[in-house]
């Protein structure tokens, strides 16, 4: 075996794959985010087997005004690259006739970009984080972001990835989207990190940001990043690794219903002196009908701490009416990231559905959440509520909780949400009045 190093720098390409030809053979690079491109692949020319090892780089988008080029791809110098070659050849490689032309590219094939990210997985990251006078030792992948490592972080320390500074030798840890591969760490490296456990309190402090906007996402970006085979891995990552915090028994024959908690059935910014005042109406409602057809989990993109705290000040965890199933927080999350925009965390329901693949999956799943982009991994099982602000003002004319319970027995019975246009849900009731007034 003699290894041959191919260095590709890639910029200016707004695809998602991309294909390359090495001699007689032509292999695949799987976008793990924009400018950033990843492969691994052996293949045999000529009686020799040749290792190709890639070297990534990052580029800016292009300008909008210039339109993208074709992807160009070539080999690097020869000062670059390292062979080994018997001797009886080696003297003769001067002579040597140049190579074919590269074969055709064959058409992408999915199945083999999947095996070949399953066979070829992201590197394994060991950290010592050093944090109040403690080390943890923790595990990332090479393709999670820096984001994800404060997730893992938070894991051991309870301190919020917004409440984390990271500190490396020579490096700054500032942009939260950088993947860990990228970054040169040591094995075994130490960082130290310097933050606080949140106090105590319920409604969140005044000087949190407030919620980044919210991404409005074409078809084809979406289909991009939910068949992303690279996030697909991270989902079954998350799924092993995740504990879902379940509260009560999962139901033989019930649909799912998973619910977001800020500004969907609480609005944690506006000032009040009792939680309750602040809770959306006809929450106890809207939870007690919807738990005669549905199991229902709140998934909350705070810690596991507020999760509990919020769903027990509003009186959700000790309703008589209704059960809670089971409780997820922003560790069940993942990161994305879709061109043109910036990086963003969204929730992955197949870390649920591969939890519980005997009672729940696409078909009987649906998701409300104030965030479109919090159900980019599964947009046909999400359904965009309008948000609930300023409760002192509108907490006696808020009614979707109470039209949205009609629209949720409504569709119970049906065998597949998945081909449902939640968007339209409004006009999916109209429709159903109409047919009920004819009869």
């Amino acid at each position: 075996m003699h290894d041959v190093k191919i260095c590709l720098h890639i910029s200016h390409l707004p695809f998602d794959r991309v294909q390359i030809s090495w001699r007689n053979t032509t292999t695949t690079l799987q976008r793990l985010r924009y400018g950033v491109w990843k492969f691994r692949v052996r293949v045999q020319s000529a009686g020799y087997a040749y290792a190709i090892k890639p070297r990534t780089s990052v580029t800016p988008s292009p300008s909008p005004s210039s339109p993208p080029k074709l992807p160009t791809v070539q080999g690097s110098d020869p000062s670059t690259a390292r062979t080994t070659k018997p001797m009886s050849e080696a003297s003769s490689s001067s002579a040597a006739a140049p190579a074919p032309a590269p074969a055709p590219a064959p058409a992408l094939d999915p199945e083999a970009i999947s095996l070949m990210a399953e066979e070829a997985p992201p590197e394994e990251i060991t950290l010592v984080v050093k944090w109040s006078g403690k080390e943890y030792t923790v595990r990332a992948m090479g393709d999670d972001t820096l984001l994800e490592l404060k997730r893992r972080i938070c894991e051991y320390t309870e301190v919020l990835p917004k409440r984390q500074k990271l500190l490396y030798p020579k490096l700054i840890l500032n942009d939260e989207s950088v993947l860990l591969s990228s970054l040169p760490f040591k094995p075994n490296g130490k960082l130290t990190m310097i933050g606080t456990v949140e106090d105590e309190i319920f409604v969140d402090r005044p000087d949190d940001p407030e919620v980044l906007d919210d991404y409005e996402f074409f078809k084809d970006e979406v289909t991009a990043i939910k068949d992303n085979v690279l996030y697909k891995q991270k989902v079954k990552r998350r799924a092993s690794q995740y504990k879902i915090k379940l509260l009560n028994p999962c139901r033989d024959g019930k649909r799912l219903l998973v619910l977001d908690i800020d500004y969907t059935l609480f609005d944690h910014r506006s000032p009040a002196e009792n939680p309750l005042e602040l809770m959306r109406p006809f929450l106890h409602e809207f939870l007690a009908a919807a738990y005669a057809e549905y199991d229902i989990m709140i998934w909350s993109a705070t810690n596991m701490k507020w999760v509990q705290l919020k769903m027990e000040q509003l009186g959700v965890l000790s309703n008589p009416n209704y059960k809670i199933t089971a409780l997820l927080d922003h560790m069940a999350m993942i990161t994305v990231h879709a061109p043109d925009k910036k990086v963003f965390d969204c929730k992955p329901l197949g870390v649920i559905w591969t939890k519980f693949p005997e009672h729940y999956n696409e078909k009987n799943t649906i998701m409300f959440d104030d965030l479109r982009r919090n159900f980019v991994m599964n947009p046909q099982n999400g359904l965009v509520i309008r948000p609930f602000k300023n409760a002192s003002k509108n907490r006696g004319r808020d009614q979707e909780l109470r039209k949205l319970t009609q629209y949720l027995l409504s569709i119970a019975e049906l065998e597949d949400f998945s081909k449902l246009e939640h968007d339209g849900w409004e006009s999916f009731m109209d429709e159903t009045g109409k047919r009920r007034r004819r009869r």
